[in-house]
């Protein structure tokens, strides 16, 4: 049974009046793990979305680009989705349940808060209600103020993007230290390694982006040293 058909299950239980946390709480345990987690992000984004106060066209857009639905699968996903919306449970709730999943600082918890930076600059401004939002699931999750700080440079665009935040070492690192930290980024970062460690299909895509920032910023240190 594919992912999806088992979330229509849990979309039918939910029609029956089982809430959006229960339900996810019946899908802890493997297989379901893969069911479990996807429901939670789409709730989450979901609740990210609504953060300012409204859920536009362009969020539900910028969700649905770092969050592959196959197709014929739509009506199910804008199911959850919109029931996540209304479910009584706060977002803390399943920022909680995610993270439960994964070690703190795992990248697929950075792909996740990166999803939520795209969903919330989708109409182009960084409310704070959204900042509060993000920064209490990135705290949720265990990111510390320089993961956090380097994914705000790169979607909000108030701050300057650091290369060196990127890759999480100091300025004035020796040049060993920097290429060891963008090698293991790359591995941690990289599909291949993340669906070989049983990370849902559905994280995957959102890793894409961060790869290529992680090259990037091992180029432009390494243009930097070289001046």
């Amino acid at each position: 049974m594919s992912i999806w058909s088992r979330i229509s299950e849990a979309v039918a239980a939910l029609a029956k009046g089982e809430g959006l946390a229960a339900v996810f709480d019946r899908l802890r345990g493997t297989p379901e793990r893969s069911v479990a987690f996807t429901i939670a992000v789409i709730a989450l984004g979901a609740k990210m979305a609504k953060a300012d106060g409204q859920v536009t066209r362009g969020e539900v857009s910028a969700f649905r680009e770092v969050f592959t639905i196959p197709p014929g699968e739509e009506d199910n996903a804008a199911r959850v989705f919109n029931l996540a919306r209304q479910d009584v449970a706060g977002f803390e709730t399943y920022a909680r349940k995610i993270a439960r999943m994964f070690p703190p600082q795992d990248p697929v918890l950075i792909d996740l808060v990166e999803g939520l930076f795209h969903i919330a600059m989708a109409d182009g401004r960084y409310h704070p209600r959204e900042a509060g939002f993000i920064e209490e699931v990135a705290r949720i999750f265990g990111l510390d103020d320089r993961c956090l700080n380097s994914l705000r440079a790169r979607f909000v665009g108030d701050v300057a993007r650091d290369p060196y935040d990127v890759l999480g070492v100091s300025r004035d690192a020796p040049m060993e230290e920097i290429r060891a930290a963008w090698r293991q980024a790359v591995r941690d970062t990289h599909p291949d390694r993340m669906i070989a460690r049983g990370v849902p299909e559905e994280a995957v895509k959102m890793a894409v982006r961060r790869l290529q920032d992680v090259n990037r910023a091992w180029e432009e240190i390494g243009r930097d040293r070289a001046a």
